[in-house]
């Protein structure tokens, strides 16, 4: 029997895949048989991850872009089109942790380069692929929010806001393509352990304890455990999961 928790042959989008938790899935994508479309506005991690991807012998191209530009996002989704013919899935995973400061203490510019990436950048992509998904009548979407889009964190008000609303525009997208063969969720990772949490750990050592202890699980999170779930939201294996915001949080949320 054919497995069904594979990519075998999707054409699968992938934002923010120059580094982190965006790298790692578009790996482990091409290696269930994704042709990966590689996106990022970082041209030199971008194609690092497109030639990690080729040493394997898997499948990957790499479009540069910035998500929060409307011209940006329009032009490399018709690109991919014409390389490839159709987008089967997309993972909208490209983000930005703005300042850490109070509400009171949160610039106006931070705010706006803030929402402009993590919720704006997820608009136009979800835009420009529903309206080639619509077109060829299927289609997955997994957005990444966080743990901070389900609950409240601290001196994070602009990243908290683009997070919850990230969850906001999934579930009213996801009702609204649900009878056209399009199913659209979300992931909400806990703390992960990638470069920038790791530079962050470097600087602190007291930061690794105190978020492991508010992970109920006892550690931190993994981006090949993050991969796993947006890669299953967007096999088959998923097929009647839309709308769903699924926390990936080792129980953080869950407390």
């Amino acid at each position: 029997m054919k497995r069904r928790f594979e990519l075998e042959n999707k054409i699968i989008l992938v934002t923010g895949a120059a580094t982190g938790i965006g790298r790692i899935t578009a790996q482990m994508m091409a290696r269930v048989g994704a042709k990966v479309a590689i996106v990022d506005a970082n041209y030199e991690d971008g194609i690092g991850t497109y030639e990690l991807i080729k040493k394997e012998s898997n499948e990957a191209s790499f479009f540069k872009g910035d998500v929060s530009k409307k011209s940006d996002v329009r032009d490399f989704i018709q690109e991919i089109i014409r390389k490839y013919g159709r987008i089967d899935g997309a993972f909208n995973n490209a983000g930005m942790e703005g300042m850490t400061a109070p509400t009171t203490d949160c610039s106006e510019e931070n705010w706006e380069s803030t929402i402009q990436v993590n919720l704006k950048g997820v608009f136009l992509c979800m835009k420009y692929e529903l309206l080639e998904m619509l077109k060829q009548g299927h289609g997955s979407i997994v957005n990444t929010s966080s743990l901070a889009g389900l609950v409240g964190v601290e001196n994070r008000p602009a990243y908290v806001a683009s997070k919850h609303g990230v969850i906001g525009l999934t579930k009213a997208a996801a009702i609204e393509y649900s009878n056209r063969n399009i199913r659209i969720n979300a992931i909400c990772p806990g703390v992960i352990r990638t470069p920038l949490i790791d530079r962050l750990i470097s600087e602190d050592p007291d930061f690794e304890t105190v978020r492991i202890s508010r992970h109920p699980i006892g550690r931190l999170g993994t981006p090949e455990e993050v991969a796993e779930a947006a890669i299953w939201l967007l096999s088959d294996s998923a097929s009647f999961i839309t709308g769903a915001a699924i926390a990936v949080d080792g129980g953080y949320t869950a407390k």
